[in-house]
């Protein structure tokens, strides 16, 4: 076979994976849900599992939108009017009113001048900042940013690199003091999706606008807050209204608290004018269709109401439940005001364990291991959804009892 010898590598890296626990393994196939129904939260059913019902407590649907029987009716609606997909990338053909109205919705919501959709938030980046930074520019960069944000940075190039030390604002100061580019880029996720913490943005832009005159370009702050938005702030616009800060340039998702699919950038309308004629991700992928634009629409207008906020009322309550029971175990946690709480193991072995052990009781956990944490920062990333009942947190609180420590 002509791919012999190529696949026996591939399959030896993948090997050496699994040899090292750091494999992400299979995938597990949900084949339907039950809705949430009295006490019990919704439960989810897996291939190969049967009747088996399981808590998720691995999604980034934080405010349960992807089951609203709203999004799911405005999405139907367009899909019958618009068609399954777009059939063209945007500049083509792919353009639909529904594109044009979300990214509109979208600007407003933030308060910015200007929105601009992307088929994920991945691609948004990859699509925002390899054509901000050039090779005169200096990127300053958290050193536990997102991939999207290192791999986007690694495809660009820049003139210099500076990573300073996680949420270290004397390293960052350091980092923007010692840069040589024409313009800077300073970059950070507003959640660091692995432990909830949050970026401190008032000091951030404070260090930014120190050092605007340093380079002959400014000092740009770009935020992903991807995990932010629909999460946190009083009424879920995220890390900027939780800190006070403001970005620059704002990355969000619809993919995790608006519970639909896609990634979108707000700013002024000169840095959507120049994205759209600049960014490869959006210039040359379909968008997301018209039907996921109406859905995410309704999930905004759901977000900035009443319902919305006792959405987020309970979620806050559900993650400060969820932590106390953690800690009153004997467990160690990064308490924090955003649902992702990750149970700190710090050991590989035994997070696999209890892992599975929580499968086996019905509960969908996540562990993550080096590389994708540093090495003794093993741990379960727990995400809790306004979804979830307080009875849903108990038993799994009782499920990690049954562990033991």
């Amino acid at each position: 076979m002509a791919l012999g010898r190529f696949e026996q590598a591939l399959a030896a890296e993948v090997a050496a994976l699994e040899e090292r626990g750091t494999a992400k393994g299979a995938e597990s196939v949900i084949t339907g849900t039950q809705r949430a129904e009295g006490a019990k939260g919704p439960r989810y059913f897996l291939a190969g599992e049967g009747q088996k019902e399981f808590i998720k407590m691995n999604s980034n649907n934080y405010l349960g939108m992807s089951l609203r029987p709203e999004l799911i009716a405005a999405e139907e609606e367009a899909t019958s009017l618009c068609g399954a997909g777009p059939g063209a990338v945007r500049f083509i053909s792919g353009t639909y009113q529904q594109h044009v109205d979300l990214e509109h919705r979208l600007a407003a919501f933030h308060g910015r001048e200007s929105g601009m959709i992307f088929s994920a938030a991945y691609a948004t980046i990859l699509g925002v900042l390899v054509p901000l930074i050039t090779k005169e520019t200096t990127v300053v960069s958290d050193e536990l940013n997102h991939n999207c944000i290192i791999n986007a940075m690694r495809l660009s190039r820049p003139l210099e690199k500076k990573i300073y030390p996680h949420l270290d604002m004397a390293g960052l100061e350091k980092a923007l003091s010692e840069g040589s580019g024409k313009r800077a880029i300073l970059v950070t996720d507003g959640i660091f999706s692995m432990r909830g913490s949050f970026a401190p943005l008032t000091e951030i832009v404070e260090l930014a606008r120190k050092y605007d005159g340093h380079y002959e370009e400014g000092v740009v702050v770009v935020v992903d807050d991807s995990h932010g938005v629909a999460a946190l702030g009083e009424t879920g616009r995220g890390t900027e209204e939780h800190t006070g800060g403001r970005a620059d340039v704002l990355v969000g998702t619809l993919g995790k608290g608006l519970g639909v699919n896609g990634g979108y950038v707000v700013g002024s309308e000169v840095l959507t004018r120049f994205l759209r004629e600049t960014a490869p991700t959006y210039i040359y992928s379909n968008p997301i269709t018209a039907g996921e634009c109406a859905a995410a629409l309704k999930a905004i207008d759901l977000l900035d109401s009443e319902d919305g906020r006792a959405r987020l009322d309970h979620l806050r309550a559900m993650t400060v439940r969820f932590e106390k029971g953690i800690t009153d175990l004997g467990w160690e946690t990064i308490a924090g005001p955003h649902p992702v709480t990750p149970l700190m193991v710090r050991d590989t072995p035994k997070t696999a364990a209890l892992v599975r052990h929580l499968y086996d009781r019905g509960i969908l956990a996540t562990g993550l291991n080096y590389p994708v944490v540093p090495k003794g920062d093993e741990s379960i990333r727990f995400q809790i959804s306004a979804d979830h009942t307080a009875e849903d947190i108990d038993e799994v609180l009782r499920a990690i009892e049954s562990f033991g420590s």
